[in-house]
C-alpha cells in the first residue's frame, strides 16, 4: 500500500509541479532568445537588449501562466489546480527568460554577449539535467534537442538583428 501511495504521489508531483516548471523553463529559455539577440545585434546596446529581454520574460511568463492555468481544470487529467500550475509555469518561463537577459546589464557589448552565451550554455545543461532527473530522458539526447532548438532560435534572432 505504501509503495502504491508513493508512486501516486511521485506521479502527482511530476504532473502538477515538475512538468509545468519544466515547460516554463524551456519556453522562457528558448522563446526569449530571438528578441534579445535581434536587439543586441541590431543596436550593439546592451541596455536595449536587457529591456527587451526583461519585457519578453515578463510577457512570456504572464502568457504562459494564463495558458497553462486555462488549459484544463486538472480534474480529468490529474494535473492539479490550474492556478498553481499556471503560477509554476509562469514563474519558470520568467526565470528561463531572465537568466540570459541579466548579462545585458553589463555596459560593454562584447562582454554582455559572451556572458549571455555562457548563461545559455548553463541553462541548456540545467534543462538536460532536469529532464534526466525527473523524466528519465537521456542527458545527451535532452541536451542535443534543447540545444538544437536554442541554436535555431538564437540564429534567427541574430540574423534578423544583423539586417541593416
Amino acid at each position: 500500500m505504501a509503495v502504491a501511495r508513493r508512486q501516486r504521489d511521485q506521479r502527482s508531483f511530476l504532473l502538477q509541479r515538475a512538468q509545468p516548471a519544466m515547460t516554463g523553463l524551456i519556453d522562457g529559455s528558448l522563446s526569449t532568445l530571438a528578441p534579445v539577440f535581434a536587439v543586441a545585434f541590431a543596436t550593439h546596446q546592451p541596455r536595449y537588449a536587457f529591456l527587451v529581454g526583461l519585457a519578453t520574460a515578463i510577457g512570456a511568463g504572464i502568457s504562459m501562466a494564463f495558458s497553462e492555468g486555462l488549459s484544463d481544470t486538472g480534474d480529468v487529467t490529474g494535473r492539479g489546480r490550474p492556478f498553481l500550475r499556471g503560477a509554476i509555469t509562469g514563474a519558470g518561463t520568467f526565470a528561463g527568460g531572465l537568466l540570459h537577459t541579466l548579462p545585458f546589464l553589463i555596459p560593454d557589448y562584447r562582454s554582455a554577449v559572451l556572458l549571455a552565451l555562457a548563461a545559455i550554455a548553463f541553462e541548456l545543461l540545467a534543462l538536460a539535467w532536469i529532464r534526466r532527473r525527473f523524466f528519465g530522458t537521456g542527458f545527451l539526447s535532452s541536451f542535443v534537442s534543447v540545444t538544437l532548438g536554442g541554436a535555431i532560435i538564437a540564429t534567427v534572432g541574430a540574423a534578423l538583428g544583423a539586417v541593416r
